[in-house]
């Protein structure tokens, strides 16, 4: 199937044909620094970078473990993906555990236009960006390697938010790379929740991990939009 041919069936089981409009690379933008999360990665880089210039002490692990991160990040993305984000709640005792990063994205997956939705929640970004700072300072037997952790995390995180975010928003990027990603993602959403679980990259850690089959293989799942089958949307 050509991409062309890929993109009119997704727009097909979207029920997006003749309803998306384009939007400019620049509108898109502007949308995207509305939210909080961008802005709080982005500090992250920014007080990281700036901590790691003035710590000094460079070292060659500092060039290796950003490139470690790079190769790594997909498969990261793909755990974070299935064993939090699609967490089922499970009761025990009179307590239910639930986080809200998974009540947050059953409601994504309900509504994948709900333009708040697709960022990561704001209440979790107040335990997130402490403890992404704690584990950059103590986790390391080098200071200047921690910071360097806490820039290139910091920097996945945001590409991750801005890629996600460019999926589901009306920005059409013609790459060859963006359209891989677009479609994997796509058809997450609306053809079956059990697959394509990346986001930033396509065919990578699903193939590794055996859930990147041939969409044309794959039943459309009646709870890609009601993960778990359940009814909650916060």
């Amino acid at each position: 199937m050509t991409d062309t041919a890929r993109q009119d069936d997704l727009q097909t089981i979207t029920g997006e044909q003749g309803r998306r409009r384009s939007i400019s690379r620049v509108t898109a933008f502007a949308e995207f620094v509305r939210h909080p999360s961008p802005w709080a990665l982005f500090t992250l880089v920014v007080g990281g970078g700036l901590a790691r210039v003035v710590h000094g002490d460079w070292q060659l692990s500092d060039a290796i473990l950003p490139l470690v991160l790079v190769a790594v990040f997909p498969v990261y993305e793909w755990i974070i993906h299935v064993f939090v984000l699609h967490w089922k709640p499970r009761r025990i005792g009179p307590v239910t555990l639930d986080s809200i990063l998974a009540r947050k994205h059953r409601a994504h997956h309900r509504d994948p236009r709900d333009i708040p939705l697709i960022f990561i929640p704001w209440p979790a970004m107040l335990w997130i960006v402490p403890s992404t700072v704690a584990i950059s300072v103590f986790a390391f037997g080098r200071l200047g390697l921690g910071l360097t952790f806490l820039v290139a995390i910091s920097t996945a995180g945001l590409l991750y938010e801005w890629v996600h975010f460019l999926v589901h928003s009306d920005y059409r990027l013609r790459s060859r790379l963006y359209r891989a990603v677009w479609n994997n993602h796509r058809l997450h959403h609306f053809k079956n929740e059990h697959y394509w679980f990346t986001v930033t990259t396509s065919g990578t850690a699903d193939r590794l991990l055996r859930t990147y089959p041939d969409p044309a293989s794959v039943p459309r799942s009646k709870t890609a939009r009601n993960l778990h089958a359940l009814s909650d949307v916060g």
